[in-house]
């Protein structure tokens, strides 16, 4: 019997508001850099991701602006909570990220950061394009209307 894909992992952080603010045209998994007690910080589950983006400089990716909570118990040895991490890709990879960033006007969003079965943390990141206020309502009506379409099967039925 197969497991479901997110049973395997567990979920740190999650960016809810990235699917409707932005269309997610491809996701990428990519590790982090961290210090100790940003992963024992992360293993707690305060992360946030929601105001946080990707951006490439100098060949690399760099996760900016999310927001880790420093770990009580690692007193001097803390962590910055809100200090830019590299992000670990292919160098390949990189250079396709950056590409569409400078040229076709993409956005690097992240969408969830996880720990993997092994323990490893990572984050998902998504290619976007942001979506202008006529989108977010389309979308928003195709959603309420798949709503009451399993609702009206579901009393027929």
């Amino acid at each position: 019997m197969a497991r479901k894909k997110d049973d395997e992992r567990k979920i740190v952080a999650d960016n809810r508001k990235a699917r409707h603010a932005y269309a997610i045209e491809s996701t990428l998994e990519a590790g982090i850099v961290l210090t100790g007690s940003e992963v024992k910080s992360l293993r707690q589950g305060k992360a946030t991701i929601g105001e946080s983006y990707a951006q490439a400089k100098d060949g690399e990716i760099v996760l900016v602006n999310a927001y880790i909570p420093e770990y009580l118990m690692a007193n001097r040895f803390n962590h910055e909570p809100r200090r830019p991490r590299k992000l670990l890709v292919h160098k390949r990879e990189a250079r396709k990220l950056a590409s569409a960033v400078q040229r076709e006007g993409m956005t690097l969003v992240p969408l969830r950061m996880y720990f993997n079965p092994r323990g490893v943390a990572k984050i998902e990141l998504g290619i976007a394009r942001g979506k202008k206020l006529h989108d977010k309502r389309e979308s928003e009506k195709a959603r309420d209307w798949q709503r009451q379409k399993a609702r009206l099967l579901r009393a027929k039925g």
